[in-house]
Parts: C-alpha cells; sequence; structure tokens
C-alpha cells in the first residue's frame, strides 16, 4: 500500500503542481527565504513578498549587510515578525561562521536561529536530495485521513506519530518531489473543508474516506486562548512631523513603530477604533489626539519621523492602514 501511494502522488504531482519559482531553484538560500515567508502565509501573498525579498536581497550576503529596520520594513503586512528577526540574524550567522555556504546536514540546518524540524527537512531534501521527510499543515492533514489516523496533531505523541507516518511512506530516490507532492496534494486536493474525494486519485487508499471521517479528521486536543487587549494611541504632530514610539520589548511588534501610548484613560472620544484579530490575541486599538501629552514623551522609543519618511519605518499592519486611511485627514486639521 504504502508504495502505491507513494507512486500515486509523483504521478499526480508531475500533472497538477503549480509553477513556483522556488521550485526551479536547489539554492539553499532561495529555498530557505521560500520557507520562512511560507510558514503561517498563503502560497498567493507569499509569492508577492518572495520576489521582493529576492529582488532587495538577491545573495544572503546582501540580507546580513542590510540593517534590521530594512529587512522589517520589507517583510511589512506578513506578519509574525519574529521570522523577519530570526531570518536577518541567521543570514550573518551564516556569512560569518559558514563564510556564507549554506549549511548542507539536517542538524547544522536545525541548529540554525528559527529552523525547525520542518524547515530543515524542507531544505535538506529540496537543496540537497537528502531524505528528510516533512511534516506541515497539509501532510498532517493528508496522513491523518488516508490513514485515519486521530492522535492529536498539536500534542507530542501525535507530533511523534506523524513524523513516523510521513518518515514511513518517503521515497527516499526522489526526497524532494515527495515531500513536494504530498504538501501540494494537501493544498489543492486534500483541503481542509470538503474536498471533492470522488475524483481523490487516493480514495481507494484511504482510510478516512473508507471510515467517513475526513471531516472530523485532523484532530486537535488544544484549543487556542484568545485574549483580549486593549492599546490607547496618542497622535502627536508638528508641523511636517509626526511621534513615532520604536516597540522595544520582546512581544508582537517587537522593534516596529507605533505611537505613543495613551498612560491614562482618555476623557474625549477617539478619532478611530479598530478590532484586529492576532493567532493569540484579539486586539481593539483607539487613536487620540495629543493625549496625555507630558507623560506620553516620557516613553522610551519616541523619535519625531517627518510624514514623508514614514514609509521606510517598519509598522505592524493596523499602524500601516490607519496612516494610509486617516494620516492625511488628521494632519490637515492642525
Amino acid at each position: 500500500m504504502l508504495q502505491q501511494i507513494k507512486t500515486i502522488l509523483l504521478k499526480w504531482y508531475s500533472q497538477n503542481q503549480r509553477e513556483l519559482p522556488w521550485r526551479t531553484t536547489k539554492d539553499p538560500y532561495f529555498i530557505w527565504l521560500s520557507e520562512i515567508i511560507l510558514q503561517q502565509t498563503r502560497v498567493q501573498q507569499g509569492l508577492s513578498y518572495y520576489q521582493l525579498f529576492t529582488e532587495k536581497f538577491p545573495t544572503i550576503f546582501d540580507l546580513a549587510n542590510a540593517d534590521e529596520q530594512t529587512v522589517l520594513n520589507t517583510w511589512q503586512g506578513l506578519g509574525y515578525y519574529s521570522r523577519a528577526r530570526n531570518l536577518h540574524a541567521t543570514s550573518r550567522i551564516i556569512v560569518h561562521q559558514y563564510k556564507g555556504v549554506f549549511p548542507s546536514s539536517f542538524e547544522e540546518i536545525k541548529s540554525l536561529k528559527g529552523i525547525g524540524n520542518y524547515t530543515a527537512a524542507a531544505i535538506s531534501s529540496f537543496a540537497f536530495d537528502l531524505p528528510y521527510a516533512v511534516v506541515d499543515g497539509n501532510v498532517y492533514r493528508v496522513l491523518s485521513r488516508v490513514f485515519d489516523e486521530d492522535s492529536p496533531i498539536d500534542s507530542s505523541a501525535g507530533q511523534k506519530l506523524f513524523q513516523n507516518l510521513a518518515n514511513n511512506l518517503l521515497n527516499t530516490s526522489f526526497p524532494a518531489n515527495h515531500n513536494q507532492a504530498i504538501m501540494e496534494f494537501g493544498a489543492l486536493q486534500c483541503v481542509p473543508v470538503n474536498p471533492n474525494c470522488d475524483i481523490c486519485v487516493l480514495n481507494q487508499h484511504c482510510l478516512g474516506r473508507q471510515n467517513n471521517r475526513i471531516n472530523v479528521l485532523p484532530v486537535k486536543e488544544k484549543k487556542t486562548k484568545v485574549s483580549k487587549v486593549q492599546i490607547d494611541y496618542s497622535i502627536h504632530f508638528d508641523e511636517n512631523k509626526i511621534l513615532l514610539r520604536k516597540r522595544l520589548g520582546k512581544g508582537i511588534w517587537q522593534h516596529l513603530y507605533e505611537f505613543p501610548h495613551c498612560i491614562d484613560m482618555p476623557k474625549d472620544p477617539p478619532v478611530f477604533s479598530e478590532t484586529h484579530l492576532l493567532s493569540h490575541q484579539k486586539l481593539t486599538l483607539n487613536y487620540y489626539r495629543n493625549v496625555n501629552n507630558t507623560i506620553a514623551f516620557e516613553e522610551n522609543g519616541l523619535e519625531w519621523v517627518n510624514i514623508k519618511d514614514l514609509e521606510s519605518y517598519p509598522k505592524p499592519k493596523p499602524i500601516q492602514s490607519f496612516i494610509d486611511n486617516y494620516l492625511d485627514e488628521l494632519n490637515s486639521e492642525n
């Protein structure tokens, strides 16, 4: 059965694979770049960022030599900014410790900052044709359905079990194509909701379909706890300048720019409010004008920025959206 599935997946992939630029290279730098960008990012969105990064940083030396603000600004809009900071830090490690040559062993790759089992397996197989099986969200879904396996994919035991399943299924003669095939199969055919099992090339081998359990697989045991957070911003202008605040502490949006925080609860209504959903937080963002002027100026990380230079400062997506839609109107009222 395993051999049949391997053969079917490779044939399906040869007929259905999408043309993506990182699939036409063996350069580990470009493959690594694509894998970091595509974590928690849809391919359609990731493609434009991949093209942007490869144009701005065509070699790992270009990325390593860039300052963090430039890298974060290029990343702006992708979210999970720790990925960008790790990407930048790892590029410098490779340049300084490996003379710019990407390490070629699984263990060395995995030891790099921001690289776990999945990314190390992807780079090892795609760039160096090493026999390491990838397990991402698409692979979890395919394996859990084909083998009717309901071990929770967010448990240590479940992750170990699915990694073993993936290892057993891996076509060691063609590890790169096999890994691409099973991920692509999950992305295009074995989709999360209402997959078309009638036309699926694996439907005769799929135990989940035979047992009518497709829509309950894969299984997760933990529910993401979402906390509610409110941030009150105060907008300050000084002729053609605006006051920004760089987030210096750890946490979301580290080293990105926002507006000064209101220290006390403002009495006036905000000029604008919005709700922004993150993976673990529901943010309510309120924007005020010139609130707590003296107190706000005591914050660390404050910087007067020329409004025409705002684009060069990396900002969280909701801050950028506020600037795009409301800043001109507010500034005209000064």
